[in-house]
């Protein structure tokens, strides 16, 4: 069968790139082989069905627990009980409703939708096999390959039913009285910080040291309310082994100089993720990839071979959704023979924590490794009416413009709801702002945002609501 667009993966970047080519006027068929624990198949890929979306209904049911338990100063009295069984009901209901969504959606821009597998060929043919092994050689003009990426699996870590990955640990339905985290980056803290919250000791482990792209300040604030709440998060620390038997997962790991070895409930292996391409193209189809283990694109997606494109977790930049997605939408509109573009350097990161951490452009490591002259404004939340009255005090904003321009290079937030807020540093960025235009804007009264406003103004020392430093 001919198709204007073949897009391989359904995930957030391959869903979204298929509505808006059938949104174009083209014929597209999408290609996705997930399946669901009901043994549906199933779109939204890793991000809808066992990443973004359930652990943070995971996170959300159990942040609202710890605040109904920590709620007295407010005048609220309650003897909280958390069902873990009816929480990860919530969660896969969610799941659902989405997935389900998106199908309605394809069914509504008449995507035809590929249950199976789908392979790259020479001359831009793709091979589809589908759930009952048959296969068809399909036709394109132009191919996405949208196939996203898998947890990483050290060797010696093996998985099995105490030692899980991040799949696994979103259908715990018991909280385990002592776990273990490999990895301290978005996810393992996400999930450390979800069964903490319920009442598990949790041990984080990490080789390197904790949130090394992040502002300095970000990570070494964020380290100091993590270990508040009871998260213990050692760095410097080289797994040696993991085992299992039926009643207890084994860690042995060396931290400085000291081999220790201790025994977990659970062991969760969260040490990142890899581009997934087994299987996805052929050795022939001329498409190019890296010793990264990533498929070579151009600045607009385009692989070695005309007409076929790459987006999401198997290309350049952050594993991250919203980066496929928008990279989805390019792709769509570019073989429309629109102009656009996307800029990878205002991509915004998010820590779904709690406090939440959010960042977007350069740090101050960046910027005095290229030799730039800054500026730096910071306004803490404890000032702040809305976090005030929230009892959302933790945190702060802080501001980095170019000492020449004020032209804002880098906008770092540790706080409640930073996912929201991060949004007005990637608008004004995007808009080459300047400290001097956030500062003039009207913020409402009273918001977090406000913040916001303040450290732009803080940024030439003229913060109303804290003391300016000289």
């Amino acid at each position: 069968m001919n198709y204007d667009i073949i897009i391989i993966g359904g995930g957030p970047g391959g869903y979204v790139s298929a509505i808006r080519a059938a949104q174009l006027g083209f014929k597209v068929g999408c290609i996705d082989k997930w399946i669901d624990k009901k043994n549906n198949p199933s779109l939204g890929g890793t991000c809808l069905n066992v990443g973004c979306i359930p652990s943070k209904a995971l996170l959300e049911s159990s942040h609202l627990f710890k605040n109904i338990q920590n709620s007295e100063h407010l005048g609220i009295k309650a003897n909280a009980k958390i069902d873990v069984k009816k929480m990860l009901a919530n969660k896969d209901k969610i799941v659902g409703e989405l997935t389900g969504g998106i199908a309605s959606l394809f069914k509504a821009n008449n995507i035809t939708w590929l249950q199976g597998t789908g392979k790259l060929l020479k001359n831009k043919q793709v091979s589809f096999i589908d759930g009952k092994n048959n296969e068809e050689i399909l036709t394109a003009k132009n191919i996405v390959l949208a196939t996203g990426s898998v947890s990483v699996i050290p060797p010696n870590m093996k998985l099995g039913k105490r030692v899980i990955d991040s799949e696994g640990a979103l259908d715990l339905d018991k909280i385990p009285k002592k776990l273990c985290v490999i990895g301290a980056g978005a996810i393992g803290l996400e999930l450390g910080s979800v069964w903490r919250r319920l009442g598990s000791e949790v041990v984080i482990l990490e080789r390197d040291g904790f949130l090394t792209t992040a502002d300095s300040k970000v990570s070494r604030t964020s380290a100091s309310y993590f270990k508040k709440q009871g998260l213990n998060i050692f760095t410097g620390a080289e797994v040696i082994s993991v085992s299992e038997t039926s009643k207890f997962a084994t860690v042995k790991y060396k931290k400085a100089q000291e081999e220790i070895t201790e025994k977990f409930d659970n062991v969760i292996v969260a040490v990142g993720r890899k581009p997934y391409l087994e299987g996805c193209i052929d050795k022939d189809s001329g498409v190019k990839i890296n010793d990264s283990g990533r498929v070579e694109v151009d600045d607009f997606c385009q692989t070695s071979v005309e007409g076929v494109y790459a987006i999401g977790d198997i290309v350049k930049g952050p594993m991250l959704a919203h980066k496929a997605s928008e990279e989805g939408v390019v792709v769509a509109q570019r073989i429309a023979g629109q102009k656009s573009q996307i800029n990878h350097d205002l991509v915004p990161m998010v820590i779904y924590t709690h406090p939440e951490i959010a960042w977007v452009g350069k740090t101050e490591k960046d910027l005095k490794t290229s030799g730039v002259d800054y500026k730096v404004g910071e306004f803490s939340f404890m000032a702040n009416g809305r976090a005030k009255s929230a009892s959302e005090t933790d945190g702060f904003v802080k501001v980095l413009a170019d000492s020449n321009t004020d032209r804002i290079l880098g906008m770092h937030i540790v706080g409640h709801n930073a996912s929201e807020l991060i949004a007005n540093g990637v608008i004004t960025m995007e808009f080459e702002g300047t400290s001097e235009d956030l500062s003039r804007m009207i913020f409402a009264h009273p918001t977090l945002s406000e913040s916001i406003h303040e450290a732009a103004l803080a940024v030439d020392k003229r913060a109303i609501h804290t003391i300016n430093k000289k």
